[in-house]
């Protein structure tokens, strides 16, 4: 027998559905691996609605999202590999997911992520996350901790309006890493991340001479591994689902504890890829 949802649930789901991409690729630093554990969630959600047809809440869909990610507490490391052997395409895209979800970031930065990026407040976050609110208090303090702990970076900040970029050469210097250049044009911001070395991008989508950030650190990335995070007026434009889409996106006007999370969040996929 097919599962049932009514209209007011369906226009829910796809509302929160690039919002629930949009965090999966924040937490897996993954496009690919995010939209695989979204889809799962949207089967279980499917399912669910054959089984109860109460609605779902914001918070009931993304702890979902959660119940599929099943995020470790654990410190990462090297997955147990099973003896060698033919693998099937199947076996062996499971088994890279499988190592992907052992190299997670921890609990506490999803904390993070569902309070400062996506809005929830404590309790909602608590509920997605299926702890007490006591217990989310813990992670988010833990994850704080460990933010003022990272290791320094080298940032290159692509932004074309002046006072944007000194707020966020501000919040970068804050949390103890290095500003390599401020680019307001495309030419400019490709020149710096071949002399200044960066080991971050935080890109603008606009540019001062029409160009767009993600044309301009798409040529950075021709001779780079760098992680990238985009601030932009309108994620919404970025979160469609048609192309590749950026791992991490800031959302303008934003608070410098978002874009701190970005910052952290992008070295720490970088660092365990």
């Amino acid at each position: 027998m097919g599962s049932v949802m009514d209209e007011t649930q369906k226009i829910r789901i796809v509302a929160q559905l690039p919002y629930m991409r949009r965090h999966a690729r924040a937490l897996t630093g993954s496009q690919e691996v995010g939209d695989e554990y979204v889809k799962r969630a949207l089967q279980r959600i499917l399912d669910r609605a054959g089984a109860d047809p109460e609605p779902l809440s914001r918070a009931d869909l993304f702890r979902c999202l959660h119940n599929v990610l099943s995020l470790p507490a654990v410190p990462r490391g090297e997955p147990d590999r099973p003896a060698a052997g033919p693998e099937s395409t199947g076996e062996l895209v499971q088994r890279r997911l499988e190592e992907r979800v052992l190299r997670l970031p921890p609990t506490w930065r999803a904390a993070l992520l569902l309070v400062h990026a996506e809005g929830f407040a404590r309790s909602e976050a608590a509920h997605v996350l299926d702890v007490t609110p006591e217990v989310l208090a813990e992670l988010l303090d833990e994850a704080w901790t460990a933010l003022r702990e990272e290791q320094p970076a080298r940032v290159l900040i692509i932004e074309d309006e002046a006072v944007i970029a000194l707020d966020i050469a501000g919040i970068v210097a804050e949390m103890g890493h290095a500003v390599v250049g401020v680019a307001a044009r495309s030419d400019e911001a490709v020149h710096l991340a071949r002399t200044g070395q960066p080991s971050l991008i935080l890109a603008d989508i606009q540019l001062e001479d029409g160009n767009t950030g993600i044309q301009t650190v798409a040529r950075i990335l021709e001779t780079a591994d760098l992680p990238v995070v985009f601030v932009t007026a309108y994620p919404e434009r970025l979160l469609t689902g048609e192309r590749i889409e950026p791992t991490f996106i800031v959302s303008k006007p934003f608070e410098p504890e978002l874009l701190q999370i970005a910052v952290s969040q992008a070295l720490f996929c970088a660092s365990s890829a």
